[in-house]
């Protein structure tokens, strides 16, 4: 016979015992409490005497700790929820005030939760709202709980760019990069160029905004803004920067040399943004092209070709740029005039008194003589009132006698300033080459000095432009020559007039010079001659 005394307590009767006994046992413990007795008035065992029954089942424990999970979104993650000696007990998951599970029984409408390998949470392609504390809870009469939290790691996202990726500005503006990026951690931005370094030299900076101060042409291009924060894959985005300038032009060669029959080519190199339209132009006259004059344009480079010039083709050209920011305009000359002359002796010299020079000069057209310019480079304590002369050898400067020959005699200017420059005109062979060379001795020289030389070559259309002033230095110790009574200097020896003729200068010809045959012709006469006075 059983008497319940409440919805955790029953009152039993024990079998065999003398008197009525009964045992009170709740259910929440596991303790049995007898009591033993007669049975009173009332029907109930009279107290006697309680006895204790052994130590009941210990309470559940978790075999897991709380901790931290950094989960990147669209991954899937596990909360580990261990319990020890579960026994009847009801174990639920909670996240906030919703309950997920209770028991093995899922709660939670959310498809992506499950329980996994007894009591572990399951969230399937985790979203950045599934972030938050995640509650294992084992219903006690004080219940007992452990707590998991959830980071979401976003990976970084470009949310927006300045003017969407594509900014037009005009020169010397200031620009204005700016680059909004989310994720979790917050992502860093980094800016680099494509194909190119930063405006400032750098090839990258770090930062939400970039800023170029003034720009220029040369500040356009793409320019890369990357957010990155160590989850996933960084993420980048291009801008587009387009300078807005009128038209810059950069003239290959200010001066083009032809001839007479032969092509010329001068080149414009023009920029612009937007494209600019080029036209060429003979002084003031707009010139269209004919089977003679025609234009070639690849990329920026711009060619107007001006094929069998004729010597009404030299003279002054321009091409001018135009678009909708502005107009530019740039000189190119085309001359039959010779080229610069280059000087190509060794600066060092042989001989302590005198020098020899040489000189090449490139002309469609023959040169008809050059005009040679040197002097001594002044030193820091002298001043042009030095009045020492510096002449040019023989005693007696030759003077040039066009009826002698063409080419046959140089021509010297005298200056009594020994800091101010000599000149000498020397009269060119003709030659049908391309290149002319020429060299000639210069003497009177001190020793051990320091020179320069500048030289101009004319053909018929005019005078070169100086060349490059070269400088030189005379020896400090003298050469060791043979006997001078029998030595033939080929073209540099200038000891009198009529072998200045000969000997003054030289004009290179297919490796051999053509005064080397009057050289040849002097020193077998010389030679004969005095063989001659030897024998009378």
């Amino acid at each position: 016979m059983s008497v319940e005394l409440s919805r955790s307590h029953k009152l039993r009767k024990q079998p065999n015992a003398g008197p009525v006994k009964f045992v009170l046992t709740p259910f929440h413990a596991r303790k049995r409490l007898s009591i033993s007795g007669g049975v009173n008035k009332v029907g109930f065992a009279s107290p006697k005497r309680p006895t204790q029954n052994p130590e009941p089942d210990p309470l559940p424990t978790f075999g897991s700790q709380g901790r931290r999970f950094r989960v990147v979104t669209n991954d899937t993650v596990v909360l580990p929820c261990d319990v020890i000696n579960p026994g009847v007990f009801i174990l639920a998951w909670k996240k906030g005030i919703a309950v997920l599970t209770a028991g093995s029984t899922k709660v939670s409408p959310d498809e992506r939760i499950r329980l996994v390998d007894g009591n572990n949470l399951e969230i399937r392609d985790i979203q950045t709202n599934d972030a938050g504390n995640y509650v294992c809870q084992i219903a006690t009469m004080k219940p007992r709980e452990i707590s998991h939290t959830v980071e979401i790691l976003v990976p970084s996202r470009i949310k927006s760019v300045t003017s969407g990726g594509n900014i037009d500005t005009k020169k010397d503006s200031m620009i204005k990069l700016n680059c909004e990026a989310d994720g979790n951690p917050v992502p860093n931005i980094t800016w680099t160029r494509k194909n190119n370094v930063l405006p400032n030299g750098e090839r990258n900076a770090t930062g939400d905004t970039y800023i170029i101060q003034s720009a220029t042409r040369h500040d356009a291009g793409l320019y890369i803004c990357t957010a990155y924060n160590d989850v996933g894959q960084p993420a980048e985005q291009t801008i587009t920067v387009n300078i807005l300038y009128p038209p810059e032009i950069e003239v290959e060669r200010v001066w083009v040399h032809s001839g007479e029959g032969n092509e010329a080519l001068l080149v414009c190199i023009v920029n612009a943004e937007p494209h600019a339209e080029v036209s060429w132009y003979r002084d003031t006259l707009k010139l269209d092209t004919n089977e003679r004059r025609i234009t070639e344009v690849r990329g920026s480079r711009h060619t107007l070709i001006v094929r069998k010039v004729q010597a009404s083709d030299f003279g002054n050209y321009s091409c001018v740029a135009d678009n909708v920011v502005g107009k530019s305009r740039a000189y190119v000359e085309l001359s039959g005039k010779p080229n610069p002359v280059k000087i190509n002796s060794n600066k060092n010299g042989r001989h302590q008194n005198n020098y020899n020079i040489s000189w090449s000069v490139d002309s469609y057209t023959p040169i008809e003589e050059f005009k040679l310019f040197y002097r001594k480079v002044p030193l820091p304590d002298e001043s042009p009132a030095d009045t020492r002369t510096q002449y040019q050898w023989p005693k007696k400067p030759p003077t040039r006698n066009d009826n002698e020959g063409y080419g046959s005699s140089p021509i010297y200017g005298y200056n009594s300033m020994r800091n101010e420059w000599n000149d000498v005109i020397l009269p060119a062979v003709p030659s049908e080459q391309f290149t002319h060379r020429m060299s000639y001795n210069i003497r009177g020289l001190d020793t051990a000095s320091e020179y320069e030389a500048k030289v101009m070559a004319k053909n018929r259309f005019g005078w070169t432009p100086m060349s490059d002033v070269f400088k030189f230095v005379t020896s400090a110790t003298p050469e060791i020559e043979s006997n001078p009574k029998y030595q033939a200097s080929y073209g540099i020896s200038m000891t009198s007039n009529a072998e200045a003729r000969d000997l003054g200068s030289t004009s290179s010809y297919n490796g051999f010079t053509k005064r080397s045959y009057n050289v040849i012709i002097f020193v077998v006469f010389t030679t004969l001659y005095f063989a001659f006075n030897t024998i009378v």
